[in-house]
């Protein structure tokens, strides 16, 4: 999982849920919601689940992982001295 808070509205999610629902919950609706998410935060977002057997594991996993990943995106790092990092205009030979 990466999140960038770039100002750019962007979801790349690569989940294959192993079941459609999930108790009475439509697995679509995760993809909605971080949709939703991205477009109201303008964050790009990047979402993996490499496996998984079980929906509703694999469910819990995604957002563990969103947890995880929004709050080191948002965590204060003294070397950049208040600013919010971001690759925004950096080549990618340079972040090699």
């Amino acid at each position: 999982m990466v999140i960038d808070f770039s100002g750019r509205s962007g979801l790349y999610m690569n989940v294959e849920f192993t079941r459609d629902t999930i108790g009475s919950l439509d697995t679509q609706l995760f993809w909605e919601f971080f949709q939703g998410f991205v477009n109201h935060a303008r964050v790009t977002l990047h979402i993996d689940n490499i496996k998984g057997f079980n929906a509703h594991h694999q469910a819990e996993t995604i957002f563990k992982a969103f947890g995880r990943a929004l709050r080191m995106a948002v965590a204060e790092d003294p070397r950049m001295a208040g600013q919010m990092p971001s690759t925004k205009g950096v080549c990618n030979a340079a972040l090699r």
